[in-house]
C-alpha cells in the first residue's frame, strides 16, 4: 500500500508540474515524425485525467492509446531541439509511462 501511495504521489507531482506548464508555443501546430505535438498532449493528459479519476485504473481502449502514445514521443523527442520543448514532454513521455504501468 505505502509503494502504491508514493507511486501515486510521483503522478500526482508530475501532473501538477505538467498542468502548471505553458505549451511550448513553438510545438504549437507543428507535426514531427508524423504527430501532432499537440494531440500528443492531449491524448497523454486525458489518459492520466482518466486515471486519477478512476482511482488509478483504465480501460483497455485508454491503455492501447498510452502505448501508441509513448511510441510516438520516442520518435518525437529526439527531434526536439528546444530546451523547454524537450523539457514538456519529457515529464509528458512520463507521464505516460508510469500512468500505462500502474493503470
Amino acid at each position: 500500500m505505502r509503494g502504491e501511495s508514493e507511486y501515486e504521489a510521483v503522478v500526482d507531482r508530475l501532473w501538477q508540474e505538467h498542468l502548471a506548464a505553458t505549451f511550448p508555443a513553438g510545438s504549437r501546430g507543428a507535426e514531427l515524425a508524423g504527430h501532432d505535438l499537440v494531440m500528443l498532449d492531449a491524448d497523454v493528459a486525458g489518459c492520466v485525467s482518466t486515471w486519477r479519476g478512476n482511482g488509478g485504473s483504465l480501460d483497455a481502449r485508454r491503455h492501447q492509446v498510452l502505448y501508441r502514445r509513448i511510441a510516438a514521443l520516442e520518435k518525437v523527442l529526439p527531434l526536439l531541439t528546444d530546451t523547454e520543448e524537450l523539457r514538456y514532454f519529457r515529464r509528458l513521455r512520463q507521464l505516460a509511462v508510469l500512468t500505462a504501468e500502474a493503470g
